[in-house]
C-alpha cells in the first residue's frame, strides 16, 4: 500500500478552476467588477493561492477582515487594492499605511484620525440594518459630520453596506438598499466606488450590483440563494483501522452508539481538530460520508482526530473517504452538522494539507 506523504491522514482537494468559474458566473450575472472576499485564509482554502487564481477574472481588489490578512497577501506579492473590512481603530493606522491597505471607516472619529494623517484611499461603511458596524443610516449627528468632512476628503474612494439576508429576505434587502441609497444622496457627493452585494445579492443580477460586488461563499462552492456553484473543496481522509464488532457493541466516547447487528467499523483519520464538527443535529438521519462510492453513516461521536463509520461493503486500510465535495455536498454536510458551509470551510485545521488541482 502506497501512501503519499501529504495525504497520510486528512487533506482537502481544492479545484481552483472551479473557483474561477464561480467567480466568472458572479461577474457575468451581476455585470459588475469583483471585490472577492479572501478573508479567513481564503475561507480556509488558502488566501494567497485563491487570490492568485482569481487574477484570471481581473478583480478590482480583494477583501480581508484583518490587517494581518492584508499583510500576508502583500508579503506574497499581491499588488491589487486590499480593503480591510473590520472597522478601523486609529491605533492600527501605521500598519494600514505601511501595507498599502484600505480601511473600512465606520465612525466620524476614525475618519478624523485617518484624514489628519493621510490622503490615502478609504471606504466608509453605512449600517443600513445589520446593526454590526458602520455609521447608522438614521444617525443624524454622525451623518451631518460626514456631510461636512467628505466633500474635501481626497482619499474617499468607496462607500458600502452589508445585507443581512440577501439569500432569503427580498423585502429586507430592498429596504436596506433604499436606506443606503438615501444616505448616499444625503451626502451630496458620490465616491467612485459604491458596493453592497454579497454572493446572493450579486447573483440576483444588476439590482444591487453597484460599482463592485463582494462575492464570498459562492466562490468557494457554498450555495448562495438559488444559484448552484461548482464544487471547489473536497475534504478527504484515509481509513486507518477496520474492525468487525458484534451486535450490541458500543462505538466511540460515551458508548451511546450500539451496533444493531454485527457491523464493520471503518475508522477515518479526520476529526473536529481538522474541521469536521463534533456537534450534530439530534433528530433525523445520521451524518454520512462517502466511502467506496457509497454513502455510509457515522457511528458514535466525531472525536478530535478520528471518526468512525458503519459499512456494509468491503473496505480496507488505506481506502479514502470523502467527507464533503463528492456524493455529499459541502452544504449538505454543514446542515447535518447543525452548521453552515462557511464554518466548515473556515474550520479546516492547519494540519489538513491543501492540495490544488482538479477535485473530480
Amino acid at each position: 500500500m502506497t501512501i503519499s506523504p501529504d495525504t497520510t491522514r486528512a487533506w482537502v482537494d481544492i479545484d481552483l478552476a472551479a473557483l474561477v468559474a464561480n467567480a466568472r458566473k458572479v461577474a457575468a450575472i451581476s455585470g459588475s467588477r469583483l471585490l472577492p472576499m479572501v478573508k479567513a485564509n481564503g475561507y480556509g482554502l488558502g488566501a494567497v493561492e485563491v487570490a492568485r487564481a482569481l487574477e484570471a477574472v481581473d478583480p478590482w481588489g480583494f477583501g480581508v477582515a484583518s490587517v494581518e490578512e492584508g499583510e500576508a497577501l502583500r508579503a506574497a506579492g499581491i499588488t491589487r487594492a486590499i480593503v480591510v473590512f473590520t472597522p478601523m481603530l486609529p491605533g492600527w493606522m501605521s500598519r494600514y499605511l505601511e501595507g498599502d491597505l484600505r480601511p473600512a471607516i465606520g465612525d466620524p472619529q476614525a475618519l478624523d484620525a485617518w484624514l489628519s494623517r493621510t490622503e490615502r484611499p478609504f471606504h466608509v461603511e453605512i449600517d443600513s440594518g445589520m446593526s454590526r458596524a458602520g455609521i447608522r443610516w438614521n444617525d443624524r449627528p454622525a451623518l451631518e459630520r460626514l456631510r461636512s468632512i467628505l466633500p474635501g476628503a481626497r482619499g474617499w474612494e468607496g462607500i458600502f453596506t452589508h445585507f443581512l439576508n440577501a439569500e432569503a429576505d427580498q423585502a429586507m434587502t430592498s429596504r436596506q438598499w433604499e436606506r443606503f441609497g438615501q444616505t448616499l444622496e444625503s451626502l451630496a457627493s458620490r465616491p467612485p466606488l459604491v458596493h453592497a452585494a454579497n454572493s446572493a445579492a450579486a447573483l440576483r443580477g444588476h439590482e444591487y450590483a453597484g460599482d463592485l460586488v463582494r462575492p464570498g461563499i459562492y466562490l468557494y462552492g457554498g450555495s448562495a440563494g438559488v444559484a448552484t456553484p461548482e464544487t471547489v473543496a473536497a475534504l478527504r481522509a484515509k481509513v486507518v483501522a477496520v474492525r468487525r464488532i458484534s451486535e450490541g457493541d458500543t462505538v466511540g466516547y460515551g458508548g451511546d452508539w450500539r451496533a444493531p447487528t454485527a457491523t464493520t467499523i471503518a475508522t477515518l483519520a479526520v476529526g473536529y481538530a481538522d474541521g469536521f464538527p463534533r456537534s450534530a443535529l439530534n433528530a433525523g438521519a445520521p451524518r454520512v460520508v462517502e466511502l467506496g462510492g457509497k454513502l455510509v453513516p457515522l457511528a458514535g461521536r466525531v472525536t478530535m482526530d478520528l471518526c468512525m463509520a458503519a459499512v456494509e461493503h468491503p473496505v480496507a486500510i488505506g481506502d479514502v473517504a470523502t467527507v464533503y465535495g463528492g456524493l455529499v455536498t459541502l452544504d449538505q454536510q454543514a446542515e447535518k452538522a447543525g452548521s453552515i458551509s462557511y464554518e466548515l470551510l473556515t474550520r479546516l485545521g492547519p494540519r489538513v494539507t491543501r492540495r490544488y488541482g482538479r477535485t473530480g
